[in-house]
């Protein structure tokens, strides 16, 4: 995120209440600072004293403790949280009703407004409501859907008040610029894996982050991602579009089907080079030695630079050494557009490490990137994007 940024987190009466105090946690977290309001009902569920801790700031319960709160607190922040939201709030919301400091400001405020409902499924789905809250959306408040699973009463259904992570999520992308609106972007990421039997396969050490740090980029900028994953541990996003996917075969032939459509593509996946020739179908028995046979695989980047109607392609060269020169002839050979090359032997910049130092390379010159986390690297990279393919970039860094 660009700057710190201020946001008012309100608490209405729904048992997931009990999940704020982890929110204003997570949020600090990020670098925002949060301004809470509860209402009376919030109150039922959790102390306004705890989250006043977790915040370092005053809780409001009324609006008699402040007079003008609902206006001066309008005027500083940057978005208005409802978490949870109850039916009962979002439809005064939407009723223009405002009986409380919190629906009076909803009434004043100006920013961004995001609403995470948490409610029994039969309340979501009833047409009365679902009408007050597309009306709100229609009028630009953004819904962060309620997941389905068990509800509080032990019904199933969708309710559940949003993951903490999807709500983060949510509310950063609302505070950042939309640069990549419009643009389908196709992200790859992990290691894939070559059979050598049921139970053995080739690997590599790749984690991941690099190109779960893009999607959450792309997605963050306004971007329609699909994100191509060999298996990882890391946590997927609800706002991608994920295939999953095992073999570089199977990369191949999601990535083929995914850049359709797609304006850019990322193949940041470690994609094997070579596979087994054979596969064995039963598990090979120990032995003082094994000879395994290997071939290569497909070139995926190749194949999709040689297309029509290709996207714009960036790839990805991970080297032992300083040699941007192997980076450079890639670009070359394989015809696309734009390279990262990183130099794994370097502390900061190898496998699964939080940050990277990469040289972002195009047929006009390089651009040297300094050590920095994964996910600003990938702003750095969209940013050349942008740059390249004539639009303009308005994320600040």
């Amino acid at each position: 995120m660009a700057r710190s940024r201020d946001i008012i987190l309100a608490v209405t009466g729904s048992i997931a209440a009990c999940k704020t105090p982890e929110l204003v946690r997570t949020l600090r977290t990020e670098g925002m600072g949060v301004s809470v309001v509860m209402t009376a009902a919030s109150r039922q569920f959790v102390a306004p004293l705890t989250l006043e801790i977790l915040s370092g700031r005053g809780v409001l319960t009324d609006t008699f403790d402040a007079p003008l709160a609902h206006v001066d607190m309008a005027k500083e922040a940057d978005a208005l949280l409802v978490a949870p939201a109850t039916l009962n709030t979002i439809s005064k919301f939407a009723a223009g009703i405002a009986d409380n400091l919190l629906t009076t400001l909803l009434m004043t405020f100006r920013g961004a407004i995001l609403v995470a409902p948490a409610m029994n499924w039969r309340m979501y789905e009833n047409p009365i409501f679902t009408d007050k809250l597309r009306y709100l959306k229609d009028k630009g408040v953004i819904e962060i859907a309620p997941d389905a699973g068990e509800l509080a009463c032990g019904e199933q259904g969708a309710g559940r008040m949003a993951s903490i992570p999807a709500i983060v999520h949510a509310l950063r992308r609302a505070l950042t610029a939309q640069d990549l609106k419009g643009l389908r972007v196709v992200v790859t990421a992990g290691a894939t894996r070559q059979p050598i039997d049921p139970v053995r396969f080739i690997t590599n050490k790749s984690s991941g982050k690099m190109g779960f740090a893009l999607a959450t980029t792309a997605s963050l900028r306004g971007a329609d991602v699909t994100l191509i994953s060999a298996p990882t541990n890391l946590p997927h996003n609800r706002d991608w579009r994920l295939v999953p996917v095992e073999t570089a075969q199977e990369m191949e032939v999601a990535v083929i089907d995914a850049i359709r459509d797609a304006d850019v593509l990322v193949m940041a996946a470690a994609v094997s080079d070579f596979r087994p020739a054979a596969v064995a179908t039963t598990k090979l028995e120990r032995s003082d030695g094994m000879s395994i046979e290997l071939v290569k695989t497909n070139d995926i980047l190749r194949r999709v630079a040689s297309q029509q109607d290709k996207p714009f392609i960036v790839g990805f060269a991970a080297e032992t050494g300083s040699r941007t020169d192997r980076a450079r002839e890639k670009l070359r050979a394989k015809a696309i557009d734009m390279i990262v090359f990183n130099d794994i032997t370097v502390e900061g910049a190898g496998f699964d490490t939080d940050t990277n130092i990469v040289t972002i390379i195009t047929p006009q010159g390089e651009h040297p990137v300094a050590k920095m986390s994964k996910e600003d690297v990938s702003h750095v990279i969209f940013n050349k994007v942008l740059e390249k393919i004539g639009r303009p970039v308005l994320y600040e860094s």
